[in-house]
């Protein structure tokens, strides 16, 4: 790295709020002096800043753009300015995170998904082998037999080693250094430069909490025999920058368009607008039945809407959904009386019970359950159907939708006809068999 003008990216006459003897006086020099080396444009320098005694540096730089984070996250910030700027801007932002052990721990898988995208994020990772901000408790990062307060007893578990970690996600600058290093400002200006992902740990001594509880001063530090020493980094490096590698694969690549505009076809009779409810269980269609609806409504020229509701399991329980059609805009999707509810199992049955769709039906409302539940009563129209046994479980709503649309002369047949056709092509004849059999039954 050749010298450049001195020149400082902190504040003027700054103190350093770090107690005597920290290693984060150096981290901090050494950093604004890679920044000065680098011939850095301030404005093209972004520091990312985590939660701990570190994190507070924010305050010490006078140019660069900082943003302050919350705790074990300002890796996965620092990805998102990154990915901004370089797909959407120019790609000359530097981004630096800041961040101690303990936020490095906390937010680990950020930092390993930055190194697997190899996103252009420096991430600088201030290992003083404890949680200083907090009483210096032990961390992730401390040493085997490493006496904290947690650890009275020195630690028992193995620290982590982010290095390895990183370079297995295909990171290829990487590297571990000391932070008295003479040339540690040297290191950290070449993993800014680094077109990609690179971590530069910065082994470092707590004079607070370490040095009363162990044998480590700064010259330990430096020559400590556990691997801290600065890895050997390769020259050249194989993987492009995520960035680049998007522009070029992925916006890159002929667009694919697909015309999923839907041209009114039909003319609907409806006037105002209808709420539907479809329930039964997940798995069964239902969610799709209420889709093919609405699309039927929409080739009718009508506004439509879909709400959908499930368990978080996605594949079990009861499954729900809402539609509103109308002649006119929607301003409102939300449901108070139903004009139409559509039961098709006893989970759905149970749903609109506990959520108390059931109970806001009116005279006016329509409802079509299935014969083998419970009978409930209600001031609604309800026609029980054998609509499993007649359509099958998954069929049941989109047939029972079909035939009470039919019934109810709403739109015309062949709205909902080519609806349902255009998902399922050659089967809507069976389709047209279920609405064949359900509407004597609603009549």
């Amino acid at each position: 790295m050749s010298t450049v003008q001195q020149t400082t990216f902190l504040r003027e006459s700054v103190a350093f709020p770090f107690c005597k003897g920290c290693g984060h006086h150096h981290y901090v020099h050494n950093l604004d002096r890679a920044f000065a080396a680098l011939q850095l444009d301030p404005q093209k320098a972004c520091i990312v800043s985590d939660i701990g005694c570190i994190g507070i540096l924010d305050a010490l730089f006078a140019t660069p753009h900082t943003f302050h984070t919350t705790h074990g996250r300002s890796t996965a910030f620092a990805t998102g300015v990154e990915l901004a700027d370089g797909i959407l801007h120019d790609s000359k932002l530097k981004s630096v995170v800041v961040i101690g052990d303990g936020g490095a721990t906390i937010g680990l898988l950020h930092v390993v998904n930055a190194a697997l995208m190899n996103v252009d994020v420096t991430v600088l990772v201030a290992n003083n082998m404890l949680y200083g901000m907090t009483g210096g408790q032990n961390s992730g990062f401390s040493p085997l037999e490493f006496v904290t307060p947690t650890t009275p007893e020195g630690n028992i578990v193995p620290p982590m080693d982010i290095c390895a970690m990183v370079k297995s996600c295909g990171a290829e600058y990487v590297t571990r250094v000391s932070a008295t290093d003479k040339n540690l400002a040297g290191v950290i200006a070449d993993a800014i430069a680094h077109p990609g992902f690179a971590l530069v740990e910065i082994v470092e001594l707590c004079t607070e909490f370490a040095i009363g509880r162990n044998k480590i001063d700064g010259k330990v530090i430096q020559s400590m025999s556990s691997g801290y020493e600065p890895a050997l980094l390769p020259t050249t490096f194989a993987r492009k920058e995520f960035c680049e590698e998007y522009k070029e694969k992925v916006l890159g690549r002929p667009a694919k368009t697909k015309d999923d505009t839907i041209t009114q076809k039909y003319i609907s009779s409806l006037r105002g607008a209808k709420r539907w409810v479809i329930a039964g269980t997940a798995g069964e269609k239902v969610q799709l039945s209420s889709y093919l609806l609405m699309r039927a409504g929409i080739l009718c020229g009508l506004h439509a809407t879909q709400k959908n509701d499930n368990p978080v399991t996605q594949g079990s329980g009861f499954s729900l959904s809402e539609v509103v059609m109308s002649s006119g805009d929607i301003h409102y999707t939300g449901i108070t009386v139903p004009d139409a509810v559509i039961i098709a199992s006893a989970e759905g049955l149970k749903e609109v019970t506990v959520n108390g769709t059931f109970a806001r039906c009116a005279p006016s409302t329509v409802i079509v359950m299935e014969d083998s539940l419970p009978e409930l009563q209600s001031p609604a129209r309800v026609y029980r159907v054998p609509m499993r046994s007649l359509c099958t479980p998954l069929r049941a709503t989109t047939s029972a939708a079909a035939a009470l649309l039919a019934r109810e002369n709403l739109l015309p047949r062949e709205a909902m006809a080519e609806s349902i056709r255009l998902h399922v092509g050659e089967k809507a004849a069976l389709y047209e068999q279920d609405i064949e059999k359900l509407l004597p039954l609603l009549a």
